[in-house]
């Protein structure tokens, strides 16, 4: 079984037990989340496609921590005009993991 979900506006497709990474969450570390805005559904070969969400179904989380992800580096130059620039930045993450994916 497994479901794509809207998670702080991007999709995701999670399966019960597996880890992911996602923009930042409110929350502490060892609670509990609850995302109902299911796109899709795959129940063993049955399909429920939402309309733009499925009515009932939720998937349940628990953040197991929050992190900063790797640096990203941005470099700019212009050719022959001697226009450097370097930048960087890293993202804020939240690790969480898929404990439940329910079905009306």
């Amino acid at each position: 079984m497994y479901a794509i979900v809207d998670i702080a506006g991007q999709q995701f497709k999670v399966e019960k037990g597996q880890e992911i990474f996602v923009h930042r969450l409110d929350g502490e570390e060892g609670g509990a989340v609850n995302f109902d805005k299911v796109l899709l559904l795959d129940n063993e070969g049955s399909i429920q496609v939402g309309t733009p969400v499925v009515e009932g179904a939720a998937v349940n989380a628990k953040i197991v921590k929050h992190l900063k992800g790797d640096k990203v580096l941005v470099f700019k130059k212009k050719r022959r005009k001697g226009y450097q620039k370097m930048n960087g930045h890293r993202d804020y993450l939240t690790k969480i993991a898929i404990e439940d994916i329910t079905i009306a």
